[in-house]
């Protein structure tokens, strides 16, 4: 007998079916990957099995006994816990004190005083449950990333009665090195006899870490397989997902030779981020840049859009020295930026997609202070078209949305601004295959006109979308290599700071 069995699963939305006769299985002690595009169904699935919607028809039993759950309370009260994709934790707090957040009276009443030995006792019986090396008495604002997921990883299983943990998108903002750090982690919860549900948009880390994978596609459970029989049948899980022979993700490059130099970085220096980075990017071509988390990537895309300042150096844009004091100066000389934090640099949440598109390019939005609401109703219809929003409604908030679809609204923005430069940063973290087909196409498309420079701590995107490679190690750039390099020798430029 499985430990959750879901059977009949159906849920509509209006005239939308998001899950149709839906079943799924998950034992004891097993880590099941949960895989779809966007829109696929898995996240109606979790949030029905998290409490957050309620299911039309169907039934779920946890250890062979029917449950109803209609809110999170039900949920967590079956032993069903749940950590997002973006946690929200408390800077300012130990890991300790975040993990019994709500819960840090040892006696309950309003006025119960906050037992700080207690609150460490606590956090220290939960690691004797979960043998994890990680130090709770340290803030979490001070943490590395992997560290405060695990933090609220241990939030979620703080109450004894958790055997269910659902996992959304946990390894996309850490580095090689702190993901395997998380898989151990999730190894040792398996070995307590914890059921684990992984959903990923990285399909190689299903064969790492996953025991079995379910696929969902169009609202319905395609496939699902153990991970080795798959291993050894060599199933395409791309194929699962599109419903169709995986072609190539990234669009083919140019035949013709690039174009003029438009945007271009001389001896770029920022103490403690990044040094001496110089680069050329050109019209017809994808610049791209290399660098783990913690290389300097993230600091050196902002000194580029006048959001932080270089000590030395100089940015020159179509021949012209140019010092950005400000991103509004960079937008307004033509340079835009896709940043990697979309949620909380790219898009305002709570409003919707108009608002979002021409936000960018007020003075065309806008006549003598007022905005022009019926054309910038057509030119969103336009981009969201052009982008493959999905779904194409224009007045839901941002909020609503899948990643993938979050990003292809900032990649909108841009199109709307009609920039002579484009800095994408992770442009594809959280996002699914097929969008970032998409997104991969827009970026070429967006080539044949501007500069495009790809910034990525993913080494197989920067290597398989760019025209020319550089690596940045500890914020430096190393090297340049020719078109004939290949992907091992970026991976080996960006870990080990040596050209090869």
């Amino acid at each position: 007998m499985s430990l959750l069995e879901m059977r009949g699963i159906e849920k509509r939305f209006g005239d939308v079916r998001a899950l149709a006769d839906v079943d799924f299985e998950l034992e004891a002690g097993e880590i099941h990957a949960l895989l779809g595009v966007n829109g696929a169904g898995k996240s109606t699935l979790i949030k029905i099995l998290s409490g957050v919607y309620s299911k039309d028809r169907g039934s779920i039993r946890i250890a062979g006994d029917e449950i109803a759950l209609g809110a999170p309370r039900a949920a967590i009260e079956a032993g069903i816990a749940v950590v997002q994709q973006h946690p929200e934790l408390v800077g300012d707090l130990t890991g300790a004190e975040n993990i019994f957040l709500g819960q840090e009276h040892a006696r309950a009443g309003l006025f119960s005083p906050v037992n700080a030995r207690d609150i460490r006792s606590r956090a220290a019986r939960l690691l004797d449950r979960f043998p994890i090396d990680i130090d709770l008495d340290r803030r979490v604002e001070d943490m590395p990333a992997v560290d405060r997921e695990i933090v609220a990883i241990l939030h979620a299983l703080r109450l004894d009665s958790a055997r269910i943990l659902i996992l959304d998108e946990p390894t996309s903002t850490l580095t090689e090195r702190e993901k395997e750090s998380l898989f151990g982690m999730m190894r040792t919860l398996r070995a307590q006899g914890l059921a684990i549900i992984y959903i990923t948009h990285h399909l190689d880390e299903v064969f790492e870490i996953a025991d079995r994978f379910t696929v969902f596609r169009g609202g319905r459970r395609v496939a699902m397989h153990g991970v080795a029989e798959a291993r050894q049948a060599a199933i395409s899980i791309p194929n699962l997902m599109l419903d169709s022979v995986a072609g190539e993700v990234f669009p083919p490059r140019p035949t013709h030779a690039a174009g003029d130099i438009v945007f271009e970085a001389r001896g770029l220096t920022r103490q403690g981020d990044f040094q001496d980075v110089s680069f050329a990017a050109r019209r017809g071509e994808i610049l791209g840049i290399f660098g783990l988390v913690g290389s300097g990537l993230d600091e050196l895309s902002k000194a580029l859009f006048g959001a932080l300042r270089p000590d030395s150096g100089s940015l020159h844009l179509h021949g012209q020295q140019v010092a950005f004091r400000s991103p509004a100066q960079a937008l307004k000389a033509g340079v835009f930026l896709v940043p990697g934090d979309r949620r909380t640099e790219g898009l305002s949440m709570q409003e919707n997609v108009i608002f979002n598109t021409t936000l960018a390019n007020l003075g065309r939005a806008s006549l003598g202070g007022f905005l022009r609401f019926g054309r910038n109703r057509r030119d969103a219809a336009a981009l969201a078209a052009r982008v493959d929003l999905q779904p194409r409604k224009l007045d839901r908030p941002l909020r609503g949305y899948s990643g993938g679809n979050q990003q292809k609204v900032v990649i909108a923005k841009g199109l709307y601004r009609e920039a002579d430069v484009y800095i994408f940063v992770e442009p594809t973290v959280g996002v699914d295959i097929g969008a970032r087909a998409k997104i991969y196409a827009l970026m070429r498309e967006l080539s044949e006109k501007a500069a495009v420079i790809v910034m990525s701590s993913d080494c197989n995107e920067v290597f398989g979308i760019a025209d020319r490679t550089v690596a940045l190690y500890k914020g430096a750039p190393i090297g340049v290599p020719s078109r004939d390099t290949t992907r091992d020798h970026l991976l080996h430029a960006g870990i080990m700071g040596e050209a090869v």
